[in-house]
């Protein structure tokens, strides 16, 4: 399942007064049950850190985004295989993806980073 942040959810939970969401692209992404249990075994306790990619052209099951266990610079370096979790698609976009700031850079205004939607109730 995946939760979405659609503009009247927002509204219903009371947080379109607070901020703007600024959104460039939807994605959909199904997770088996078998899968959603091995995430939960390799998960740590704070959680598990997953790693989403798009790609510019769909598979034949016309499904352009996967999710991957995220990996360590060393293991990317050692070509350790990726396990992958789900896959899905595009299913909206404005044609706007820009680049997330990186924890040591100061947040771009206008859009909102991770601080400012942390307290999403989804």
């Amino acid at each position: 399942m995946v939760m979405l942040a659609t503009a009247q959810t927002l509204k219903v939970a009371g947080l379109t007064n607070r901020r703007s969401i600024i959104m460039a692209s939807l994605l959909s992404i199904f997770f088996t049950k078998a899968k959603l249990e091995e995430m939960l075994k390799a998960s740590s306790e704070k959680g598990l850190d997953v790693t989403i990619s798009v790609n510019d052209e769909a598979n034949k099951y016309r499904q352009n985004v996967s999710a991957t266990i995220a990996q360590s610079k060393e293991q990317r370096e050692s070509k350790t295989p990726k396990v992958y979790l789900g896959n899905g698609g595009v299913f909206w976009t404005d044609g706007k993806i820009s680049l997330a700031p990186k924890k040591d850079q100061e947040q771009h205004s206008g859009a909102p980073g991770a601080d400012e939607i942390g307290d999403l109730p989804f």
